[in-house]
């Protein structure tokens, strides 16, 4: 059963918009992962953790009418929002599946390949997640993992205290529901103990100012992580507000910096 209340960041419409901006802020480093990983016309995808399923729609255009996304969450409602999206653009080639990723047992299928984006940060079993998704590859399948590796990076410069606290309480908040923010560091062990030739692992850490369009992806997480650690009782109304005042003055100085979280991008073979 979902009980979308335990979504550490919900499941609201604002944390789907949130999403949908998110995907957009990725969607290049996505596709040119996916690219590298071999996904194309005819191969079935899983989208483990797929969310609203924005990389999934993606996914239906990179695989075409011969292919096939498998969409997997837990969530009912992003599961509703995706289905809604695939209806609107007419993909056939689209199957969700109502799956709790901690414990359910995946579909009986051989994909061609999988994809998880800040996911396995979220389980508090991993790596038995990680094992369930080789579990449903061929061999010679890909995967490819975006995961943080360091999220305290995420950093503004001039140095702001009150975006410290948040980040840290973000990241207590976090592992007090049983994830991890810095598992990607652990992915090229687990996945090598799985059966898996890893063959590319690369950093992906940006200094932006508020200019550039890649300041909204964190930017939106601000606003919505706030009012989401109100709701968790992790932070009171008026610390709340005075965080995001600070943020704002810093987003408004000239020489603002932002250091963003530290992602890893995994992508490896089934032997």
């Amino acid at each position: 059963m979902t009980h979308e209340k335990d979504y550490v960041l919900g499941t609201h419409d604002e944390e789907i918009s949130r999403l949908a901006l998110q995907h957009r802020a990725w969607r290049s480093r996505a596709l040119d992962a996916w690219r590298r990983a071999g996904f194309a016309a005819g191969r079935t995808i899983l989208d483990v953790g797929c969310g609203p399923g924005y990389a999934s729609l993606d996914l239906a255009e990179v695989v075409g009418p011969s292919g096939a996304v498998i969409a997997l969450d837990r969530s009912r409602r992003f599961l509703d929002a995706l289905e809604a999206a695939s209806r609107r653009r007419g993909l056939e080639n689209v199957r969700t599946v109502e799956l709790d990723l901690e414990e359910g047992n995946f579909p009986p299928l051989q994909a061609d390949g999988a994809w998880a984006r800040w996911v396995l940060a979220f389980m508090r079993r991993p790596r038995d997640l990680l094992a369930r998704v080789a579990g449903a590859l061929k061999p010679g399948g890909a995967i490819v993992l975006h995961e943080y590796f360091h999220y305290a990076t995420w950093q503004l410069a001039p140095s702001s205290p009150e975006h410290q606290e948040f980040v840290r309480i973000v990241m207590e908040t976090w592992r007090a529901s049983g994830g991890e923010p810095d598992v990607g560091l652990d992915l090229p062990r687990w996945l090598g103990e799985l059966g898996f030739a890893t063959k590319e692992v690369r950093p992906i850490l940006e200094v932006v100012t508020p200019r550039d369009p890649l300041w909204q992806w964190p930017r939106s997480f601000v606003g919505s992580g706030l009012r989401r650690l109100v709701e968790l009782g992790r932070l009171t109304p008026a610390r709340s507000e005075a965080i995001a005042r600070a943020f704002a003055a810093a987003e408004a100085a000239p020489d603002c910096l932002m250091v963003t979280p530290g992602v890893l991008e995994v992508i490896a073979v089934s032997r």
